[in-house]
């Protein structure tokens, strides 16, 4: 009997264990999981362009290459001539209104031959072309004290040839700013 009673009392505790409100948990067989394939290691985040550098140094016009000061600094003379032709009036009315906006600024005008001649005609002509440069500039409003003339004459020539394509390269006066 107490066999009995104890197969009853273990069947009502099951049945009591199936109608309760908790449900009870068992666990589940641990399933078998494959080891994964070997993953390349993940690829490093793009960088971020850097942001642009703010540039604080200013270059002045006469120095920069892509300025017309830069680039046309000579005036180009006719033979025997110090008159400065209207092909030339842009480049000193640049020059000359730069050089009054920058009164710290000096220049030399240096005034240049071609090679025929005598080497004393070809100073004065050298000087005239400068002077008559130097006068461009002041009319456009640069100081005196800022330009200075002189001629080299034919001793400066920057074509070597002894062809009229060479002699116009060598007639003129170079603005050659000072440091």
């Amino acid at each position: 009997m107490v066999r009995r009673s104890l197969l009853i009392l273990g069947l009502i505790s099951a049945l009591l264990a199936a109608c309760s409100s908790t449900p009870v948990a068992t666990p589940a067989p641990p399933t078998p999981v494959a080891p994964a394939p070997a993953a390349a290691p993940p690829a490093p985040a793009p960088k971020a362009a850097p942001a642009p550098v703010a540039v604080s140094r200013i270059v002045p016009l006469h120095l920069d290459p892509s300025s017309a000061l830069s680039r046309e600094h000579s005036v180009f003379f006719d033979f025997d001539s110090s008159i400065i032709g209207s092909d030339y009036a842009g480049v000193t009315e640049r020059h000359g209104h730069y050089l009054a906006q920058q009164g710290n600024l000096k220049v030399t005008v240096q005034g240049n031959t071609d090679e025929r001649g005598g080497s004393e005609y070809n100073l004065a002509l050298g000087q005239r072309r400068a002077e008559a440069v130097k006068s461009a500039l002041k009319l456009m409003g640069a100081k005196d004290a800022q330009i200075e003339a002189v001629s080299f004459g034919k001793e400066k020539p920057v074509a070597m040839g002894h062809d009229e394509a060479a002699w116009r390269q060598n007639r003129r006066a170079d603005i050659v700013y000072l440091k």
